[in-house]
């Protein structure tokens, strides 16, 4: 069955498609015949008879950097008439605007699938639904109390600082034991962010690397280690990190049969989490998560086809009602 599908995502001119995940979901419906559009998150529009609208064009894309993508005249279309999928793929920063998107397009449910699941989305943040899964988490303080932090750091020594909505690997920073420009940093985080602040012991096995574990559906379909890079204690890939090929240790295979069946039942198709140390989960990515080109180029997988293959699955079972 050919599926119209509409990519809420950041514009297209400015991904980089050696590595982009939503370009490789996009390449994969494309292959398998599916029509494809994108739109701009702030093109929706709820109108006075409940329909959701977006400004969104008819795209096709190919692998060639700098000439990726062919785009036909913007069209206004109803998402629940004009589209079976809705792929809500656009970047953080995860605040009110993402949050009211999620509830715009909440309002699709039964008509058209949205991936992933917008309510599961906005009440799933990568740093706070991860806090489910505590027994699996390094000791966790979330706060944006500066005595409060050096209480945690009385017992756990140097830490890491974080906002509870950041990504990327942007704005994380390592105190030290001592403590010192911890007040400094916490007038800056309570200067820029409302929100509490994560807090967690620094842990030395971040030089071995950050895995990133894809699962689809519930199901773990590979991974990555992402190591940091020169003089950085974080691994993110945006941020200078490497990759390289990995398999799972037994505690990783232990988290990932606990989160994955109450993934699956949120509608969370498409999650990566992080793990440092081969122990420590650290982050539930569900936002808009990354990785699976890597993980393809090191294992030969298709990991977008699996994604592909839940999100047809899905969908058929919501039109069979």
């Amino acid at each position: 069955m050919t599926l119209r599908v509409a990519v809420q995502m950041d514009p297209l001119e400015s991904i980089k498609i050696g590595g982009d995940s939503s370009f490789a979901l996009m390449l994969s419906a494309q292959e398998r015949g599916h029509e494809v559009w994108h739109y701009d998150v702030g093109s929706l529009t709820l109108d006075a008879d409940d329909r959701l609208w977006a400004e969104a064009r008819p795209v096709t894309v190919q692998r060639i950097e700098g000439d990726h993508y062919q785009a036909g005249p913007a069209k206004r279309i109803d998402l629940a008439d004009d589209a079976d999928v809705v792929l809500m793929r656009q970047d953080p920063p995860f605040d009110m605007g993402y949050i009211t998107a999620t509830f715009l397009l909440e309002r699709l449910k039964g008509r058209t699938l949205v991936v992933n699941d917008p309510s599961s989305v906005r009440n799933a943040p990568e740093k706070v639904m991860v806090l489910d899964f505590r027994r699996f988490m390094p000791p966790t303080l979330v706060t944006r109390s500066a005595d409060e932090v050096r209480r945690f750091m009385a017992i756990h020594g140097a830490v890491v600082v974080k906002p509870i909505h950041g990504n990327g690997g942007k704005a994380i920073f390592r105190v030290p034991e001592s403590g010192d420009n911890l007040g400094a940093l916490f007038e800056v985080f309570n200067q820029t962010w409302p929100e509490p602040h994560m807090v967690q012991p620094f842990l030395p096995d971040v030089a071995k690397g950050d895995k990133r574990i894809v699962l689809v559906d519930g199901e773990v379909v590979g991974a990555i280690n992402r190591r940091p890079g020169e003089g950085e204690f974080r691994s993110n890939l945006a941020v200078g990190g490497s990759a390289e090929a990995t398999e799972l240790t037994p505690r990783e295979e232990e988290i990932c049969a606990a989160m994955g069946p109450r993934l699956k039942e949120l509608g969370l198709i498409f999650v990566g989490i992080d793990v440092i140390g081969g122990q420590w989960l650290t982050e539930i990515n569900v936002t808009s998560p990354t990785g699976i080109v890597a993980i393809d180029r090191f294992n030969g997988t298709d990991t977008a086809g699996r994604i592909w293959d839940a999100i047809e699955a899905r969908h058929a079972a919501m039109i069979a009602g």
